[in-house]
C-alpha cells in the first residue's frame, strides 16, 4: 500500500528525517510514537504529499508520488488520501454534512452522490440525527467523528492521523480509537497515525517508533485483527 524508501528532510542545516524506509500494508493500522522533535509530523506530512521530501521515493496505492505534477499530486491527494487533524478543522459556517461533502465536490462528485456518500457516513458515525448541525452545535466527540467522515468521503486508499484523539476526553478518545478500527474492518481502510497517546499506539497492529529523524524500531501489538481476516466492504 505505502512504500517509503530512504525518505530525507532538511530545514536549513538541520536534518528532520535522515534516510526513512517503511512499508505499510492494506488495512493496516500503524501508528507513529517517539517525542517532539523526533520527525513524526514531518514524515506525515511527506506521506500525504503535503511536503516534499529532499530525496527518497514514495509510492502510494501503486503510484510514485514523486513523479506528479502539481495538478495531477493535487488531485491524487483529494482522491487517495484523507487527513484528520487534532483540531477538526470544521468550516463553521457549514452544517456537518456539508462539511463531509467538500472534498467530493472538490473532486467533482455530482452533489447527490456527495450527499448519499456524506448521509451514508454520518449514518456509520451514528450522527445522522446531527446533519443538519454547524460545529459549534457538536460536542468535541462529534466534530471529529464528522472530520472522520471528511476524510472517507472520496475513499481514499490512506487516512493519516496527526493527534487525532488530542483534544478529547477519555470517553470520547476511546471511542475515536474504536472507530479507526470499526472503518478497517468494514473496509480495509489503513490508517497511519501520529500520537503521543500510549492506549492508542497499544492497541494498533504495528507501532514505529522516531528518534532524531530515524526509525528506532517497529513492534507488531495484540490490538484487533487484521483487515485480512475480515472481509471489506463498502459503506
Amino acid at each position: 500500500m505505502i512504500d517509503i524508501k530512504d525518505i530525507t528532510k532538511s530545514f536549513g542545516s538541520l536534518q528532520v528525517l535522515k534516510g526513512i524506509d517503511l512499508h505499510i500494508d492494506k488495512g493496516e493500522v500503524v501508528s507513529i510514537v517517539g517525542p517532539s522533535g523526533a520527525g513524526k509530523t514531518t514524515l506525515l506530512q511527506i506521506i500525504g504529499t503535503l511536503d516534499k521530501p529532499d530525496s527518497g521515493k514514495i509510492v502510494i496505492d501503486g503510484t510514485d508520488v514523486s513523479k506528479l505534477n502539481s495538478r495531477k499530486l493535487s488531485e491524487f491527494r483529494n482522491r487517495r488520501i484523507g487527513f484528520v487533524f487534532q483540531f477538526h478543522q470544521l468550516l463553521p459556517e457549514f452544517t456537518a454534512l456539508e462539511n463531509i461533502m467538500i472534498p467530493a465536490f472538490i473532486a467533482g462528485t455530482p452533489r447527490n452522490e456527495a450527499k448519499r456518500r456524506g448521509m451514508e457516513l454520518l449514518d456509520f458515525m451514528g450522527l445522522a440525527d446531527r446533519a443538519s448541525h454547524k460545529p459549534n452545535e457538536l460536542s468535541g466527540g462529534e466534530k471529529q467523528r464528522v472530520a472522520v467522515a471528511r476524510a472517507l468521503v472520496n475513499k481514499p486508499a490512506v487516512i493519516l492521523a496527526d493527534e487525532p484523539s488530542g483534544s478529547l476526553d477519555s470517553k470520547n478518545k476511546n471511542e475515536l480509537h474504536q472507530l479507526f478500527f470499526d472503518l478497517r474492518d468494514k473496509t480495509g481502510q489503513t490508517f497511519v497515525i501520529v500520537t503521543h497517546d500510549e492506549s492508542l499506539a497499544g492497541i494498533t497492529d504495528r507501532t514505529i517508533s522516531m528518534r532524531d529523524g530515524m526509525l528506532e524500531q517497529s513492534a507488531t501489538t495484540d490490538g484487533p485483527e487484521t483487515a485480512d481476516e475480515c472481509p471489506a466492504t463498502n459503506i
